[in-house]
C-alpha cells in the first residue's frame, strides 16, 4: 500500500503581515517624500481649484441677484415711460424685449404706426424665438398695414404664414389677413387659397370660422360656357 505524499507545510501568516507592513511602509515613505518635494506646487493647486470654486460660486450668486433685481425693475414699470425706460436700461434682455413688446401694442391701438413697428422689429430682434416673438412679427406686419405698406405687410404675413417654425397661432391669423387682403382686391381664388390654408394648417383655430364666413361671402365666379356647349342659333336662310 503506498504511502500517502506528505503536505507541504502551509505559511506562516506572520509572514504575510510582515511583508504588508513592509509594503505599506515603503508606500508611506514615497508619499512622504513626494508631499515634501512637491508641497508647494500642490498647495498652489489646491488653492487655484478653491479659489475657482469661491469665484464660480461667487459669480452665480451674482448673476441670480442680477436677474432678481431685473425681474423686480420690469414689474415696477407700469406706466409708458417707465417701460420706455426698462427696455432703454435693458435692451439685450428678454424682457426688455417684452418691454418692447407692449410699447409696440400700445402705439399700434394708437394708431402711432411708425413707433409700432420700430418697437416690433426691436422687440422680434430681442426675443429670437418663441411665441412672443412670433406675435412681434405679426404685429410688425399688421403696423405696416396699419401704415399704409401694403406691399410689405403683405409679403411679410406670407413669410409668417409659410414658416413652420413660427407659432401655429401666428400663421393661422397671418393666412386669416392676407384671406382678408385679398377679399379687399376681389381676388376671390385667393381667398379660397388662403382659407384652405388655414384649413389644414390649424382646422381648431379661431380665424377658421372668420375664413370660412369670408370665403362664403365672395361671390360666386361662373366658368364661361365653352362654344360646344352654347345653344345652336338658327340662320335666316338666304333668299
Amino acid at each position: 500500500m503506498p504511502t500517502p505524499a506528505t503536505p507541504s507545510a502551509p505559511q506562516s501568516s506572520g509572514d504575510d503581515r510582515a511583508f504588508a507592513t513592509a509594503t505599506a511602509t515603503g508606500l508611506e515613505d514615497r508619499l512622504q517624500r513626494f508631499w515634501e518635494k512637491n508641497r508647494g506646487a500642490i498647495t498652489a493647486v489646491l488653492v487655484i481649484i478653491a479659489l475657482g470654486i469661491i469665484a464660480r460660486g461667487g459669480y452665480d450668486y451674482f448673476k441670480a441677484q442680477r436677474e432678481h433685481r431685473i425681474q423686480q425693475d420690469y414689474a415696477a414699470a407700469v406706466t409708458p415711460e417707465q417701460l420706455k425706460s426698462f427696455a432703454a436700461t435693458h435692451a439685450q434682455h428678454v424682457l426688455g424685449g417684452v418691454a418692447q413688446l407692449r410699447l409696440a401694442d400700445e402705439a399700434y391701438t394708437a394708431g402711432k404706426s411708425t413707433e409700432a413697428i420700430a418697437a416690433y422689429g426691436q422687440a422680434a430682434t430681442v426675443l429670437k424665438t418663441g411665441p412672443l416673438a412670433s406675435r412681434a412679427r405679426l404685429g410688425e406686419a399688421m403696423a405696416k398695414l396699419q401704415a399704409g405698406q401694403t406691399a410689405n405687410a403683405e409679403a411679410a404675413l406670407k413669410t409668417l404664414a409659410n414658416n413652420t417654425s413660427e407659432a401655429l397661432s401666428v400663421r393661422s391669423e397671418a393666412l386669416y389677413q392676407l384671406a382678408n387682403l385679398a377679399a379687399a382686391t376681389g381676388k376671390s381664388a385667393d381667398v379660397t387659397a388662403y382659407a384652405d390654408q388655414l384649413m389644414q394648417i390649424d382646422p381648431a383655430s379661431p380665424f377658421a370660422q372668420r375664413v370660412i364666413a369670408l370665403r362664403a361671402s365672395q361671390p360666386v365666379t361662373t366658368t364661361p360656357s365653352s362654344a360646344s356647349d352654347a345653344p345652336a342659333i338658327s340662320l335666316p336662310a338666304i333668299k
